[in-house]
């Protein structure tokens, strides 16, 4: 398996390609000469390493990749495995590397080690799996665990909820003032497919009509922010799911109301509202539900940190 994809578009010009081996190398041979990196004619200075963990080769360019251009990464046959058997052939593929917009991280803080923050209370309904904190600040209510079953720490109206608030706001702020790589979206994004990027919409956002696809194209470090200036709503059983090789640890939801998660739906991402966030029954989230003012509601919910 490659990264980027083979003949992949639109790649970050930030990206290190990597191959992951299907036995174990010896990290001997795998280095600039196996390793190379090229557009056209011109070799591309980098360093590869190699995870003995997870047999994957790493080539990390000295410099940022140009925009528009095509490369070829190839792995050759002087790479061998620990028995000193070599590849039976090279293996060679291309992609193309997009614009110079890079989507920058958003920094969490201290609210990043919380699966559920609210401001008001959060309220439990029926066998929830949340793994993560669990705070809530400056108030203090939490109910319903049990019969809600909590993988983590509680921490009502105490530290380190209040700190992790305050970094929620400085990150809640930082998504909702981004401008940079900005594509404008309103409505429902039910049936389409997006590339990473900063999308935002001076109404709402919506998941109704089918799912949502984050397509990283083959960038693990691929990054998505979603702005919207009032409510997030996610149809019953839609989902909005990562292909491509990308993380929910890197998209964003920055909302200016409530989000509302339909029954059985299906949603990546850190959820940062400013209201309040409700999970209809049976709503699974791989990330976390972070409210800034009000409550955060679950009904038979699973929540996972990313």
């Amino acid at each position: 398996m490659t990264t980027p994809l083979a003949n992949a578009n639109n790649v970050a010009v930030t990206v290190s390609p990597t191959a992951t081996f299907s036995r174990a190398m010896n990290m001997l041979t795998i280095n600039t000469l196996t390793f190379t990196l090229f557009q056209g004619l011109t070799q591309v200075t980098g360093i590869v390493s190699y995870n003995s963990v997870t047999n994957t080769a790493t080539f990390d360019p000295t410099m940022d990749l140009v925009t528009g251009l095509v490369y070829t990464a190839t792995i050759t046959t002087g790479a061998q495995d620990t028995n000193s058997v070599a590849l039976a052939m090279d293996h060679t593929w291309t992609f193309t590397t997009g614009n110079a917009c890079v989507v920058e991280p958003i920094i969490l803080g201290t609210s990043g080690a919380f699966a559920v923050l609210a401001g008001a209370a959060v309220t439990n309904t029926g066998p929830s799996m949340i793994t993560g904190d669990l705070g809530v600040y400056p108030l203090t209510s939490i109910t319903g665990f049990p019969p809600g079953v909590l993988v983590g720490n509680q921490y009502p109206g105490i530290a380190p909820s209040d700190s992790a608030q305050g970094d929620l706001t400085i990150a809640y702020n930082d998504a909702a003032g981004r401008t940079m790589c900005l594509t404008s979206i309103v409505g429902d994004l039910g049936g389409m497919t997006l590339p990473p990027g900063l999308y935002k919409s001076t109404g709402f956002l919506s998941v109704v009509t089918g799912d949502l696809v984050l397509d990283a194209q083959g960038d693990p470090n691929a990054r998505w922010i979603f702005s919207m200036a009032s409510e997030l709503t996610v149809a019953n059983s839609r989902q909005v799911t990562i292909i491509g090789g990308g993380s929910a640890a890197n998209v964003f939801w920055q909302v200016g109301s409530s989000a509302t998660l339909g029954t059985g739906s299906s949603f990546v991402g850190t959820i940062m509202a400013d209201q309040s966030i409700s999970f209809a029954t049976g709503a699974v989230l791989r990330g976390r539900a972070l409210a800034r003012i009000a409550a955060v509601t679950l009904d038979s919910t699973t929540i996972t940190l990313p």
